[in-house]
């Protein structure tokens, strides 16, 4: 789960790390008021939306009054930002955050991400900061610095004191960086994060280290531990296909194609994926509805699938060992009674009480068509599409 820089400043502010002062606005009139609060000549206004590269899509901007600060609070609410990272449709624009302005000296990047080969937490840092990552990567690769924390041990004080000398940071510099890279581990372990970015974190005309930006993600199967990070959840910037699954406990990844899939098991659910592009077809979603479903969560991951217009066909593919295979059968009829289904729909049963389901399924006179293997469920879902959707 993705959160505002708002939030994530707060957030590394409260373990120690600083930032700058600022304030959210909702409207212009309170951009301004913000504006005023804080005082100064001198503030920058930011687009909130879960995106990078939003000072190059004219989502940050640099004002020098509040009329200035008014002026481009009106023209960004409410319109849909579009940046690299967003694709064609966008993020929209719903709050902003209004910022002091900063003498900046010095940009460096710093970023803490989980290192899935060496299953450790990975400090990735540069000299310069300012950029996305995967720009550092390709312009200056040289310039990444790469630390691995073992969790065992934690953020050492030496591996601190190696980073900030290996970014060119003396005297009271690296004692400060010490303190903003072990504030900003502790952020990542408390929390349950998956990523932490300060991009830039900047050293100021005074010396100081300041996080101008802040990014933070987190682990969505850890939410339910952590209801203070929860409450930060903004639907706005998410898929509305992806609120709604996760409003109900589904996994759900909307995909662009137009055959609607719903499988338990993230493995199977790709090896399916896989299945239907080798059938010439494309898959509409991802959606993995997990162990134990029971009819009415069959049902739910239907009115998932369909709340994406594109979708033309419907495969289900379970095999079934915590799951039971009468269970999603039973699901498969209440979601046509209840939904009101005329897409076509392939079902493929396999494991814990396949014949079962497969009886529920033919006794139910619906025209469902079933599938004995994998391959021949992805082929006869492919077949069933409209001509439309097959040209």
């Amino acid at each position: 789960m993705d959160i505002h820089e708002h939030q994530a400043k707060e957030i590394l502010a409260g373990f120690g790390v600083p930032v700058p002062r600022g304030g959210v606005a909702y409207s212009p009139e309170q951009a301004a008021y913000r504006a005023r609060e804080l005082g100064g000549r001198l503030w920058v206004v930011k687009a909130q939306i879960h995106s990078g590269g939003r000072g190059e899509a004219g989502g940050v901007k640099l004002c020098r009054s509040e009329d200035e600060v008014r002026s481009y609070a009106a023209s960004l609410l409410g319109r849909a930002l579009v940046t690299k990272q967003t694709g064609a449709a966008g993020k929209g624009v719903y709050r902003l955050w209004v910022e002091e302005g900063s003498d900046i000296a010095r940009e460096l990047y710093l970023g803490f991400v989980l290192d899935r080969k060496s299953e450790r937490i990975m400090i990735v840092a540069s000299a310069h900061g300012g950029m996305e990552i995967e720009d550092l990567a390709e312009r200056d690769p040289a310039s990444l610095v790469r630390m691995v924390v073992d969790p065992a041990v934690g953020l050492a004080e030496f591996q601190a004191r190696e980073l900030a000398f290996a970014l060119g940071l003396s005297g009271g510099q690296v004692g400060q960086m010490v303190n903003v890279l072990r504030a900003c581990y502790r952020a990542y372990r408390d929390l349950d994060a998956m990523m932490v970015e300060i991009n830039p974190l900047v050293v100021t005309g005074a010396g100081d280290l300041v996080a101008l930006d802040a990014k933070m993600s987190f682990d969505t199967n850890a939410l339910f531990r952590r209801p203070q990070v929860a409450a930060l959840r903004d639907p706005s910037q998410e898929d509305p296909r992806e609120a709604m699954a996760a409003d109900n406990g589904l996994a759900y990844v909307g995909l662009e194609g137009d055959i609607g899939c719903i499988i338990n098991g993230a493995g199977l659910a790709m090896a399916t994926m896989d299945m239907i592009k080798l059938a010439g077809g494309e898959p509409a979603n991802f959606l993995d509805i997990g162990g134990g479903a029971s009819p009415e969560r069959v049902c739910q991951a239907f009115r998932t699938v369909l709340s994406d217009g594109n979708v033309s066909v419907i495969l289900v593919n379970i095999f079934a060992g915590i799951n039971r295979c009468d269970w999603i059968a039973k699901g498969v009829v209440q979601a046509y009674r209840e939904v009101g289904l005329t897409l076509p729909v392939v079902v493929r049963l396999a494991g814990t009480n396949v014949e079962a389901g497969r009886e529920i399924l033919r006794g139910s006179g619906l025209p469902i068509v079933a599938a004995d293997t994998l391959a021949e469920a992805a082929e006869a879902a492919v077949a069933a599409r409209p001509t439309s959707a097959a040209a």
